[in-house]
This record gives C-alpha cells, sequence and structure tokens, in this order.
C-alpha cells in the first residue's frame, strides 16, 4: 500500500465512512466522486461528517493519477493504494480497517450503483434500533449489464440462495450499509463480499433488502465473467456453509 493523499483531513471524526474498491476504472473516478459527495451532503437536515474512501486494487490505468489529482479538491478524500491486485473483497476489508466512522457505506466504483440511494438505505439503518447487528443492502429491481452478467448473476444467486439460505434476492449488489464493528467481527477471505448476508446471520444479525437503481456501465470493462462467479463460487459456497454450520450459538 501507499500513504494516504496528504489532503486528507486527519483528525477528522466523521459519522459514515464510503468504501469504494476501485480497479482500473480511471474513466468512472470523476462523476462518482461528485455524485458520492452529493449524496452525502443531502444526508441529515444540516449535512453530514462523511469521509470517502477509495481504494485502488493494483490499477495499471490511469486510475491512481485520477484520484490523485481529485484529492487536491476533495479533503474528504482518502486514497489507499495495493501494489498489486488483491481482490474486491480485499480492498473492501483494506477500506473498512482504514475507515474512521462507525457506519460503514460501500459501494463499487464502476458508476452502476447509483450513490442518490445512499440516503434510502442510511435511513432505513439508522431506524433500526439494533443497528450493529443490520446489514442494509440493495436490490437491484432493473439490472442494466449485458445478458452473460445478468444471466451468471441470476445462477449464482439462486444455487446460492438454494444451498445457504440467506434470503437475500441480490447479494451481488455493491451498495451495502453495515456498522464497522460487525463487519470487523466476521471472518475475512477472498470474495467475502458476495457473502455479506449470510455472514451477518451467521452472527445473529439481520439483513433488509431495499430496492435500488441500477445504471449501466459507461466507461471501462467488467472484471467478472460467468465462470469467475461460478468456477470460483462454488468452492466458497461449500466454505461459507462449513462457516455457517459452526456459528456461535449464544446462550448454548
Amino acid at each position: 500500500m501507499v500513504a494516504e493523499n496528504a489532503n486528507a483531513l486527519p483528525e477528522y471524526s466523521p459519522d459514515y465512512s464510503v468504501v469504494v474498491p476501485v480497479r482500473n476504472e480511471a474513466g468512472n473516478i470523476i462523476p462518482l466522486i461528485a455524485e458520492i459527495r452529493a449524496a452525502m451532503e443531502s444526508v441529515g437536515k444540516t449535512g453530514t461528517a462523511y469521509e470517502i474512501i477509495y481504494v485502488d486494487d493494483g490499477s495499471d490505468d490511469e486510475t491512481a493519477a485520477v484520484l490523485g489529482q481529485q484529492a487536491k479538491h476533495c479533503p474528504e478524500l482518502r486514497i489507499i493504494r495495493h501494489a498489486e491486485s488483491a481482490g474486491q473483497s480485499a480492498a473492501i476489508m483494506t477500506g473498512v480497517n482504514a475507515a474512521k466512522a462507525p457506519t460503514i457505506i460501500t459501494l463499487d466504483g464502476d458508476g452502476q450503483n447509483d450513490p442518490a440511494d445512499i440516503p434510502k438505505l442510511l435511513a432505513a439503518f439508522a431506524a433500526d434500533a439494533d443497528r450493529d447487528h443490520l446489514l442494509v443492502t440493495g436490490q437491484r429491481t432493473r439490472r442494466q449489464d449485458p445478458w452473460l452478467k445478468r444471466v451468471s448473476s441470476r445462477i449464482a444467486n439462486a444455487v446460492r440462495a438454494a444451498l445457504l439460505g440467506d434470503g437475500t434476492p441480490d447479494t451481488g449488489c455493491g451498495l451495502k450499509v453495515f456498522s464497522r464493528s460487525s463487519f470487523i467481527s466476521m471472518p475475512g477471505f477472498d470474495h467475502m463480499h458476495r457473502f455479506l448476508p449470510t455472514l451477518m446471520l451467521r452472527q445473529g444479525g439481520r439483513v433488509l433488502s431495499v430496492p435500488v437503481n441500477h445504471r449501466p456501465r459507461l466507461a471501462g470493462v467488467t472484471k467478472y465473467g460467468l465462470f469467475d462467479r461460478l468456477g470460483v463460487g462454488i468452492g466458497d459456497l461449500f466454505g461459507v456453509g462449513w462457516l455457517k454450520r459452526r456459528s456461535p450459538r449464544p446462550g448454548t
């Protein structure tokens, strides 16, 4: 990893940390940061304290340069870079571990998640009395993806639901809200971001799905295909199933 941008606010104590994992997303950074800032500044009647943590997962395009330029004008922006790609879950774990806020918001860096939905998810999260045991996840009701990605997601969700029974219709949506403490208490492993609902249920928590907007990708290319979702995912499913069967059982 490299040092964070010098313009970040070192003594800042935000209410929310927005974690955005990226790899080779140079063309999507500028508009997405602007949308995140607009969404976060609309939260609450008098604004809100937040930080935006971009975790650059070993990009080899202009991602690092574009983020560096954005940091000059956005003091809320923190940049962390993996020297080489370690995967989306590793990038999310890096961002959450570095986060200064108790509440985490994640979204994908490709611009397909709509930051305008963030206040809606935060409102659902804030309405719950036990937020340390709650995961609020977006449910993309009208997917704007190529047919192969839509089909692979449907298959992956169906297989996962049958084997794990997490009751979540769209675990692949990157837009999620949860407490930092709940995430830190979960077992960390490659591809864990695909199983956050099961991991939350495993530790006695709850999962709430909220319908959200989904947009077509405007720049760059998708990093995942049918064999990424199924080939790697099958082994993960059995591993997570094993974890679920050995979940903590308070009071026993």
